[in-house]
């Protein structure tokens, strides 16, 4: 038996002992507090050292460091300090942490500090990323995978390119649809279904200018690469559309529960969105078919199409995410003049838009899951949202659980892109959603998907980058 478990059972063994005889035991958690760097430290470059103070009623045993989630290395004696290379990270926002453990194993309470690191780094230590995986794209904004490998990538002006897995653009649209592509209008948001492999099944949201401009949810059967000849089958029809040609959302995605949801803008009209007369600003869900379902949470008290409303109160939801595997529905709502959100996913709940745009406490509103504003609060990195800032989050998805190529630390985490910052950051939910900067990109993102190899793929307008591990 090694040493330090020795000592260990020793001790536990005490502990047991001391207390059968009338003896105290330690039940008090040890303490610690990181020294260094400060909360709200900014402008770091090259080396950071950490440093921590740390107590206990009896002994400590050891000070534990951490980054964004991922271990530094532990300290059995003092000065607890160690050091670590910001160069190795993206710029942006990191949170690094410590914890102290005594002789019975018990664990303080992390201390953390949100920092800023500032370097060229598109991408951190250890990962790749290859912005020319997809080229020769135009005004991309919206993709899927299926599990053949194959891209399925929306352009704004009606066309639906087909990529294969090692990123080849193919020379022919799946289709080419007759769109009103003014604003941010278009070709908006594509889906598979869950049996795409059987059925062949694509679901597209565009703007039609068909019997007044609109925007409609239709379903194509692919022949091979293209989509067969007349299989086009309007499944819902949106109502019509002001002459405000922004907030028409967009993405569409199969839920856990076979379900197909849509997101829905408000037409630059917030009060869209309270209404639950109506569609707009909103998360519809429907069955594959395009009927709605009867457990929908407004289906049997709203009529027509605003049966189809399962949460309410979103201003643009460009861009949400299932995690796969799991239950878990997030939701970026674009903002206005101050906040980007996260929210999440719930039936019948209520996000607040207009009455409400990121943080909040008014009765009857979900908050965001995570905010980050349009400026930088004062003192910077303090407010809510960190360091982070941007004018329109644009990309969203989760990394598996398990199976995936990245750290573990990575397992779960949300990865969430904005349009016109051009950051990827990553929502750590094990970690109190903490928020880390993962990468940046030169074009403008649109939307992002964890490909079937694990790596995480990047839609911007002109192309698709891919990030990953080197194998």
């Amino acid at each position: 038996m090694k040493p330090s478990r020795l000592r260990h059972g020793l001790l536990a063994f005490a502990a047991v002992l001391l207390a059968a005889c009338g003896g105290s035991v330690d039940r008090e958690d040890p303490t610690a507090t990181l020294t260094a760097p400060m909360n709200g430290a900014m402008g770091i470059t090259g080396t950071l050292v950490l440093t921590a103070d740390a107590d206990d009623n009896d002994s400590v045993q050891r000070v534990e460091f951490q980054i964004d989630g991922a271990g530094l290395g532990d300290v059995e004696a003092p000065p607890y300090t160690v050091s670590l290379d910001s160069g190795a990270y993206a710029p942006g926002q990191h949170i690094v942490r410590a914890r102290s453990r005594d002789e019975v194993r018990r664990h303080s309470p992390w201390s953390t500090a949100t920092v800023q690191f500032v370097n060229a780094r598109k991408v951190p230590a250890g990962f790749e990323s290859d912005e020319a995986f997809v080229t020769g794209l135009a005004n991309a904004t919206a993709f899927a995978q299926a599990t053949d490998g194959r891209f399925f990538i929306a352009q704004q002006t009606g066309e639906l390119r087909v990529a294969d897995a090692e990123g080849r653009l193919l020379a022919a649209p799946f289709v080419q649809l007759g769109v009103d592509a003014n604003g941010e209008r278009g070709l908006i948001g594509v889906a598979l279904h869950p049996d795409f492999a059987s059925n062949g099944f694509v679901y597209l949201h565009y703007t039609t200018p068909a019997g007044g401009t609109h925007n409609r949810i239709s379903r194509f059967t692919a022949d091979g690469n293209v989509a067969l000849a007349g299989s086009e089958e309007v499944l819902v029809d949106l109502p019509p559309l002001s002459s405000a040609t922004n907030h028409n959302g967009g993405a569409l995605h199969f839920g856990p529960d076979g379900k197909l949801y849509v997101g829905v803008g408000d037409n630059a009209n917030g009060d869209n969105a309270k209404d639950l007369a109506s569609p707009l600003g909103k998360l519809l869900r429907f069955n594959d078919d395009g009927s709605i379902p009867d457990d929908n949470p407004f289906a049997g008290t709203q009529s027509g199409l605003a049966g189809a409303v399962w949460a309410s109160g979103l201003r643009n939801p460009f861009t949400f995410a299932f995690e796969p595997g799991g239950t878990r529905l997030y939701i970026n709502d674009v903002g206005e003049k101050s906040w980007e959100e996260i929210d999440i996913g719930a039936a019948g709940a209520n996000y607040g838009w207009p009455d409400s745009e990121g943080p909040t406490s008014a009765d009857g509103v979900t908050a965001p899951r995570f905010a980050y504003p349009h400026t930088p609060s004062n003192p910077p990195g303090v407010g809510p949202g960190g360091f982070f800032t941007g004018k329109a989050i644009a990309g969203g998805a989760f990394y598996p659980a398990s199976g995936g190529s990245f750290p573990s630390d990575y397992a779960s985490n949300y990865f969430f892109a904005d349009f016109d910052a051009r950051f990827i950051g990553r929502l750590d939910a094990a970690n109190d959603d903490a928020a880390y900067a993962f990468a940046s990109v030169t074009d403008a993102p649109v939307d992002l998907l964890v490909g079937l190899d694990g790596a995480l793929y990047v839609l911007t307008r002109s192309g698709v980058t891919r990030i990953a591990v080197p194998s």
